[in-house]
């Protein structure tokens, strides 16, 4: 009997995850490897990157509006762990039923969208530290809380097994935690709960708005080879095996057998990356193709 490495079935099974979610979570994990390295040279990238409650810190260093959100505390690993592990468990079927571009639209815009809400509020003082100190921000819960509210409206009755509890069905579990940052709110502390929770409106805003027809698939499609890799089309077609007892090939022949080769490109193309990786045109060369068949 055969063993295969750990190695290889770990690359298997990250292989195996859809192709957003699998580049987020590589890019988190490279990111926190990175602040690891840095640290040892006395370098910490929160400096620079992590997201701050000030007005002035973030009109002239917009980019850490989402940089936090790839940045975690290595003072406690498990921020790190927990967020990659609610993103893994929930993240596949929401990617799987929406699409790599309207998963990257809500993750996104959770996390930046949570951002801004906490500056805002920061603003007025509310919840602010008693000694006037400016906290900044990192980690990646504000996008993984838009996401987990996706996976509770998508899949609302879904059993969730936790550690020494029964199953909880992911709308109670998932309205559960935003409970707890809304009760916790005004505890102080390091948790920025208003992030969670402006992550969380945000992803619940999204997938109301994607039930009344609202395309979410708003990430701009050169994106795909940064996050997706999507491979380009091949120019030629693959050569079917020639007919011997053909001898003449009609006009409607020629057409039949294009339209039903760019046909199985776009289904390979759905099922490689979701429905949402079409662009108009092939969604409507698709509509006008089923409509013949």
């Amino acid at each position: 009997m055969a063993y295969d490495s750990f190695g290889n079935s770990a690359k298997r099974g990250f292989m195996r995850m859809p192709i957003a979610l699998r580049t987020i979570i590589a890019i988190n994990t490279l990111v926190y490897l990175s602040q690891i390295v840095f640290s040892m040279f006395g370098v910490d990238l929160s400096d620079y990157f992590a997201l701050k409650r000030e007005l002035a810190t973030t009109l002239f260093q917009p980019w850490r509006v989402v940089t936090y959100t790839f940045l975690h505390s290595l003072m406690s690993p498990l921020h790190f762990i927990f967020n990659m592990l609610w993103l893994w468990w929930m993240g596949r079927p929401v990617e799987e039923t929406i699409g790599p571009r309207s998963f990257l639209t809500i993750y996104f815009a959770a996390g930046l969208a949570g951002a801004l809400i906490d500056i805002i509020i920061s603003l007025t003082g509310a919840f602010a530290p008693e000694d006037g100190q400016v906290f900044t921000v990192i980690g990646a819960s504000g996008a993984v809380f838009g996401i987990m509210v996706a996976f509770a409206m998508l899949f609302p009755r879904t059993p969730i097994m936790l550690i020494f509890l029964p199953p909880i069905e992911a709308r109670y579990l998932v309205g559960g935690l935003i409970a707890l940052d809304i009760l916790f709110l005004n505890t102080g502390g390091y948790v920025a709960r208003i992030v969670h929770l402006g992550g969380a409106l945000t992803g619940y805003l999204l997938m109301r708005a994607r039930a009344q027809g609202t395309d979410l698939s708003l990430i701009p499609r050169y994106f795909e080879y940064l996050f997706m890799k999507v491979k380009p089309k091949s120019t030629s077609s693959p050569k079917k095996p020639k007919n011997k007892k053909m001898s003449i090939v009609s006009d409607a022949d020629i057409i039949e057998e294009v339209e039903q080769s760019e046909l199985d490109e776009i289904l390979e193309k759905i099922s490689r990356n979701g429905y949402d990786s079409l662009t108009k045109e092939e969604k409507r060369k698709l509509f006008e193709l089923s409509k013949k068949n």
